[in-house]
């Protein structure tokens, strides 16, 4: 890996003093099990750092930049930023997949465009930062690949959470939460696809209108799902930011 640490120094945007810190934001613990020199070395530490830094970060920036959102309204926008999709998203724009260390069950299971290691690696990058330099120059670099994401939140529909925009307009609209239905299942067990209904009320509100989504699991299905029917009844996602 040391003759890419460069070429990752400057997709970060950042030179370090201790390349070995570079070096172990980007070990996934699957390694060690394969690398016996490497069994008790891992990213997962300084991830748990990166992922406070970066909440600080991010909570300071809307702090300062939408002043006039309360607190549940900016702990809402953070957790749509601080997410695993705006994480993975951005490390896959940078490539840290080909820089990342697995083992090869983990790399042959596509480990290394796993959206769960790849947003843990952009944190643990940050922790990496942080440690090599101060807070300062973390949140330079933090900022550097996180504010598009945070300043356009509304034009990034997928890192906006549907389900809760849909829920708090059902609730909102007729006092009840939206029906998830799985109406079809389709491949092999360990590659099934899902088909979901979502619906809000009974027959006598508006379950003739419903939101349909196609998901690999059902969570994603059920996100797709009520983003169809978000659109259908006309929700704006800003309203619940």
């Amino acid at each position: 890996m040391n003759k890419n640490l460069k070429e990752l120094e400057e997709k970060i945007g950042y030179t370090f003093s201790n390349k070995s810190l570079l070096e172990t934001a980007f070990i996934h613990r699957s390694f060690g099990n394969e690398n016996w020199r490497y069994k008790n070395i891992n990213n997962e530490r300084m991830e748990l750092l990166g992922d406070a830094v970066l909440d600080l970060i991010v909570t300071e920036y809307l702090y300062k930049s939408f002043v006039s959102s309360s607190e549940g309204e900016l702990a809402k926008l953070k957790s749509m930023v601080v997410s695993e999709p705006v994480l993975a998203r951005i490390s896959k724009d940078l490539g840290f997949g080909e820089f990342l260390l697995l083992s090869k069950g983990e790399e042959m299971t596509g480990g290394r465009e796993r959206n769960s290691i790849l947003g843990d690696c952009f944190e643990s990058m940050l922790g990496a930062v942080y440690l090599d330099s101060d807070f300062m120059t973390a949140k330079k670099i933090a900022l550097s690949h996180i504010k598009y994401w945070i300043d356009n939140v509304d034009d990034n529909e997928e890192i906006l959470d549907y389900k809760t925009i849909l829920q708090e307009y059902s609730q909102k609209e007729y006092k009840i939460v939206p029906t998830y239905e799985v109406v079809k299942e389709t491949g092999p067990d360990h590659q099934k696809t899902f088909e979901i209904v979502v619906r809000i009320g009974s027959e006598s509100l508006n379950n003739k209108i419903f939101g349909k989504g196609i998901g690999k699991n059902k969570k994603l299905a059920e996100q797709a799902a009520a983003k169809d029917l978000s659109k259908k009844v006309g929700v704006k996602t800003h309203e619940t930011l």
